[in-house]
């Protein structure tokens, strides 16, 4: 895993300014064929602790409540799941209540139930994770398969993000602050996904999908997700 080993050289293909990156003490420089982070392990590495969820073989945390979505399919064979992907969702757009949105991922979402549903008639969409308001998670697919979050969307120099990504939606709009249950949620979210999974990356919706998509906003604090990841922190190289 990456937070284990003493250093990984990543290359891509893209102009950047110079810029700190999220794991500590690591610069990406650019030049004009591309940028490259090493990143060191900063002191001792992330120990297993038992706030950690358990991830099984297919990728399911059995201790999370489980809704498994029709809207997946296999990843590419050999491919490293290495960015997550943060989202924002609601419906009603900005009502907290209800089970629209897990109606949505499992396909069974009544169109002309409240007219902001009806431009969703039809619309197969998942994501890996659910975080609600309070905290509480649900998962709507295995870690190993593709769910179906990303859409048309581009990371550095790869297309199709959804084939090497996990999606983790948040429920929240972008311009109300997310609870502070949310971000302990996610924290214990990706430290127990980092102890399977070869995770460097992390990036909003908006960053891989820019002009077509918002989330997980303004309202979304990147530096106290920076700082609450301690030692586990991922690279946002935007």
């Amino acid at each position: 895993m990456v937070n284990r080993c003493s250093a990984v050289r990543i290359a891509a293909y893209i102009s950047l300014p110079l810029k700190q990156s999220w794991r500590m003490g690591v610069s990406i420089a650019a030049n004009p064929i591309g940028i490259a982070a090493m990143i060191p392990t900063p002191g001792p590495t992330m120990s297993a602790t038992t706030d950690e969820f358990f991830v099984d073989a297919e990728g399911w945390l059995p201790e999370v409540r489980q809704l498994r979505s029709p809207h997946v399919d296999a990843r590419p064979i050999g491919t490293s799941i290495d960015v997550l992907v943060i989202h924002h969702i609601s419906l009603p757009p900005g009502e907290f209540v209800g089970d629209g949105v897990e109606r949505l991922f499992m396909g069974t979402l009544d169109a002309s139930a409240h007219s902001s549903f009806e431009p969703l008639a039809g619309v197969r969409v998942s994501a890996h994770f659910l975080i609600r308001r309070d905290g509480s998670i649900t998962q709507f697919a295995a870690c190993g398969a593709r769910a179906w979050h990303a859409g048309e969307s581009r990371f550095l120099d790869r297309q199709r993000c959804n084939d090497f990504s996990i999606g983790i939606e948040l429920e929240g709009t972008g311009d109300i602050p997310y609870d502070a249950d949310q971000y302990r949620a996610l924290v214990r979210l990706i430290h127990s996904l980092q102890r399977v999974y070869p995770l460097v990356w992390i990036v909003g919706h908006s960053d891989i999908s820019p002009g077509r998509k918002t989330d997980p906003g303004a309202s979304f604090d990147w530096n106290r997700l920076h700082t609450d990841l301690g030692s586990g922190r991922l690279v946002r190289p935007f």
